[in-house]
């Protein structure tokens, strides 16, 4: 037997996989990267945490995907912010499905725990998840898969039924890998609630070093990163162009700004300016040429009196002096430009 497991890093879903893991089925740590998951590399992580469970890691990207198809037009709306937390979890378990039929896998295990978290792991929003799966399962790729008919009992009717949620499986309706006796629904546990004595008790009785306890970690959950992200889409709209994928970097990262009818990035240190370095098909770079600073990123878009007060603005953030002109690149054009003041500059920031 073999098992994808939905792999987000934390604690649930790493107990989750010990539990699938220790009956001896096969486990293979999935870790959908959708563009929000936060700056920081996980992967030395990752492969460690799954490593001592007895897992094989395997990273996923899926950032184009999510962000074309899911994050603005979510079938069950937003949490608080701007997170379509049932849509994205949906998605993941579509995603590991595809990867199920790629690497002849059985199932799929999910760490969730009944009742945890309020937008996503409510019974309802379980079961707004199982339609959404269910939904999924009707495309032809899974055919060979599904006995639609429900004549056959070697194979599951939906595809929801391949889910399996062993934190809380004993509070659940057996899933089909439970039926037909690939993992001991015994085993399995009847954790709920927002608690974690239960966890913490296991990860002391199986001697694990690796493991993260639930911090949120989704972006899209944080405020700044959700205000930025819906001036950017209206700003878009106004301005005639569409979101991009390349555009989840311009709200993770740097000083967001309004230039009159522009967008402004700089970036606030060294890790932010090597992000800010990757290729955008809507912006351009603002380069300093004759001090240290930061990198900046202004719309193309820009009318010319724009970006040469963004230029300015990216001078006041470096180590320059007022009154001096400097060289500054903007895209493929080269100003001389003196650095705004420090005050004036900061009141173009959108968040203060």
């Amino acid at each position: 037997m073999r098992a994808l497991a939905l792999f987000s890093g934390g604690l649930d879903s790493l107990l989750s996989m010990q539990l699938v893991a220790s009956q001896g089925v096969e486990v293979i740590a999935l870790h959908f990267n959708i563009g929000f998951g936060g700056n920081k590399d996980k992967r030395e992580y990752l492969e460690k945490a799954s490593a001592q469970v007895g897992a094989k890691l395997l990273l996923c990207d899926i950032q184009e995907q999510f962000f074309n198809e899911v994050l603005f037009s979510p079938q069950y709306g937003y949490g608080k912010y701007f997170n379509p937390c049932i849509d994205c979890h949906a998605n993941m378990f579509r995603q590991a499905f595809y990867k199920l039929l790629e690497l002849k896998a059985d199932f799929v295990i999910s760490g969730e725990v009944l009742g945890q978290r309020p937008k996503s792991q409510r019974r309802e929003a379980m079961d707004q998840v199982k339609k959404l799966v269910r939904a999924f399962g009707q495309e032809s790729c899974f055919d060979g898969l599904l006995d639609r008919k429900g004549d056959d009992p070697s194979k599951p009717k939906t595809l929801d039924e391949l889910l399996l949620r062993p934190m809380s499986a004993q509070l659940l309706e057996p899933s089909f890998a439970e039926k037909q006796g690939w993992v001991d629904r015994a085993k399995l546990l009847s954790v709920q609630g927002r608690g974690r004595t239960t966890q913490l008790e296991k990860v002391k009785e199986l001697g694990l070093e690796h493991y993260e306890n639930p911090s949120g970690g989704c972006l899209l959950t944080d405020l700044s990163v959700s205000r930025k992200l819906k001036d950017l889409q209206v700003h878009r709209q106004k301005t005639q162009q569409d979101l991009v994928v390349q555009d989840n970097v311009l709200v993770k990262v740097g000083r967001y700004m309004v230039v009159g009818n522009t967008r402004l990035i700089v970036g606030r240190n060294e890790l932010e300016n090597a992000k800010l370095e990757a290729p955008h098909p809507l912006m351009e770079q603002i380069t300093l040429l004759d001090c240290k600073g930061p990198l900046g990123l202004v719309e193309k878009s820009a009318s010319l009196d724009e970006k040469k007060l963004a230029a300015q603005i990216v001078l006041s953030y470096a180590k320059s002096e007022s009154g001096r002109d400097y060289g500054v690149q903007v895209g493929e054009k080269t100003f001389n430009l003196s650095p705004l003041e420090r005050a004036k500059a900061q009141s173009y920031l959108f968040l203060t």
